[in-house]
């Protein structure tokens, strides 16, 4: 009797683990679509595609600042697999920059939302909010084929 309950106690812990993982690389996955998402109008913006809209602009960048705080909670030493997850190892083996890269993150959101009142400071500024959030795909991500 006492075998089964240790079985059942530890199936139970083990099936926990498993969702928390999953949830935890679920949450990330949302968060980043959503980065995605907000992204896709200033990008038509900045390409010329998409009319200037200082709203769509500062909602995305609200929409960063907002991921950038989130994310970095989002990566325990037992989420570096499973969910389809896209992580590199690189997070784990250098946490502190994989953190510093969304502060930085945030900060350039935070400036930009600041600084641009207009079409021309938006093209001065968004691209180095931009550039910083693609260089930690380089290093942090997994490019799935």
């Amino acid at each position: 009797m006492l075998r089964i309950a240790i079985a059942t106690i530890a199936v139970a812990l083990g099936a926990t683990a498993v969702v928390a993982q999953s949830d935890v690389i679920a949450q990330r996955r949302e968060i980043m679509k959503g980065v995605g998402a907000a992204t896709k109008d200033p990008g038509g913006m900045l390409k010329g595609e998409t009319p200037f809209d200082l709203a769509k602009v500062q909602k995305a960048l609200a929409t960063y600042q907002d991921a950038a705080q989130k994310m970095p909670t989002l990566y325990p030493e037992n989420s570096k697999t499973g969910g389809e997850t896209t992580a590199a190892p690189k997070i784990w083996e250098d946490m502190a920059g994989f953190k510093d890269h969304f502060a930085k993150f945030a900060a350039d959101a935070q400036k930009a939302s600041a600084a641009i009142k207009d079409e021309a400071t938006f093209k001065a500024n968004f691209p180095a909010v931009l550039k910083n959030c693609g260089g930690c795909h380089e290093t942090y991500r997994v490019k799935k084929s």
